[in-house]
């Protein structure tokens, strides 16, 4: 914990320093204006950790109210920084430009302060955008074709949800609009990828029993994200299986025999459960090779060692970056950080954004998603 706090303090606070110089220096505050600045910045450097407490302590109500304030404070003041940074670097081509022309190009740039009052606009605009970005969930749609499938099936529709991250500020309202989408789309199975759940939540059995009562063929099945971890693994097992799901923790099933489903922890149960550090090549090897084989799991890397016993893993956990521009860290991370990608001629691996959001309840330039995966026999099979 120590170590964390150091981490967020040392990550965080330097964000609200390089924005209080930006502010300072672009709209030339007073002493006064400075001083009021930097305290609010303070309150809200201090404010997801006061989140933490008061939802640990029970108090929820208040716990909810200052994490859509901190989380969407948190959104701006990346924006607002990302924005700046852009901006300091046209600066300085402008300046090097201006040096190497011999003339002002005044007509190409801005007074710092029109630059600090843009970047302020822009991080607002982005953050309004992004708050109704973050409730229109989208369904993607993706076929793929397999001579696995059984005779008596001609096609196998999985359902995929994955970071949700129920807690205080996606509840009932947004997990709804979820669970319209999986419903529309009548799935076989229903299969969550890690991080259904984040924190506190209101009225747990309700939402439990929304995602129960989605009907499904060959029933829903899920695996622990990090979260799951950070939130409480017994609260957050229990709640999941509350939900209808059968947790795979490094264990595959044949499912009447039609498919096959494999899941394994997230890393980060190595200082949690360690007894549950099944590997995954153990929990594919003795499946039936015959049928396809759905590999659940929940950060997008691929064993080699595992990857021949599997024809389709599904992830999540980048969000594609959630708020761009973060979309590009994430794509330094994780080579696939959204959508499909073909591994070799017989597997593949397929990463949703995720159906919810953590921290900000924002998203930009990464709608959320439920995903639909339909497996048809081959033609001619």
């Amino acid at each position: 914990m120590i170590l964390f706090l150091l981490f967020y303090i040392s990550i965080y606070g330097g964000v609200h320093m390089y924005a209080f110089m930006k502010l300072k220096r672009g709209l030339e505050f007073g002493i006064a204006s400075n001083l009021l600045l930097a305290l609010l910045m303070l309150l809200m450097l201090a404010a997801p950790i006061v989140v933490l407490a008061l939802e640990r302590a029970g108090q929820e109500a208040f716990a909810r109210g200052l994490a859509y304030i901190s989380f969407i404070w948190m959104a701006l003041i990346f924006l607002f920084i990302s924005t700046a940074f852009i901006f300091d670097i046209y600066r300085l081509i402008h300046f090097s430009a201006r040096h190497l022309v011999q003339s002002p190009l005044e007509h190409l740039t801005l007074s710092l302060r029109s630059f600090c009052l843009l970047s302020i606009f822009l991080a607002c605009a982005v953050v309004v955008y992004g708050y109704f970005e973050a409730l229109n969930i989208r369904t993607d749609h993706l076929t793929i074709t397999t001579d696995k499938l059984p005779p008596k099936i001609e096609r196998l529709r999985i359902a995929q949800i994955s970071d949700v991250h129920l807690g205080l500020i996606v509840g009932k309202s947004r997990l709804g609009r979820i669970v319209g989408k999986v419903r529309q789309a009548r799935p076989d199975i229903l299969v969550s990828t890690g991080d259904l759940v984040d924190g506190q939540m209101d009225s747990p059995e309700k939402l439990a029993e929304m995602l129960k009562s989605i009907p499904t063929r060959y029933g829903k099945y899920a695996i622990t994200g990090n979260h799951e971890f950070y939130a409480g693994l017994e609260r957050a097992l229990a709640f999941t299986e509350k939900a209808g799901f059968v947790m795979l923790r490094g264990e595959g099933k044949t499912i009447e025999g039609a498919v096959n489903i494999a899941g394994v922890d997230d890393p980060a149960r190595g200082s949690y459960r360690p007894e549950h550090a099944t590997g995954e090549k153990a929990a594919l090897e003795n499946l039936p090779r015959d049928l396809y084989t759905i590999l659940l799991k929940h950060q997008p890397v691929v064993n080699k060692a595992s990857q021949i016993f599997f024809d389709l893993q599904l992830s999540g956990h980048t969000h594609k970056g959630q708020i761009f521009p973060f979309s590009l860290m994430t794509k330094l991370f994780y080579r696939t950080h959204t959508g499909l990608t073909t591994l070799d001629d017989n597997t593949k691996l397929y990463v949703n954004r995720g159906s919810g959001t953590w921290g900000p309840p924002i998203r930009f330039l990464a709608l959320p998603e439920v995903t639909i995966i339909d497996i048809e026999a081959a033609t001619g099979k």
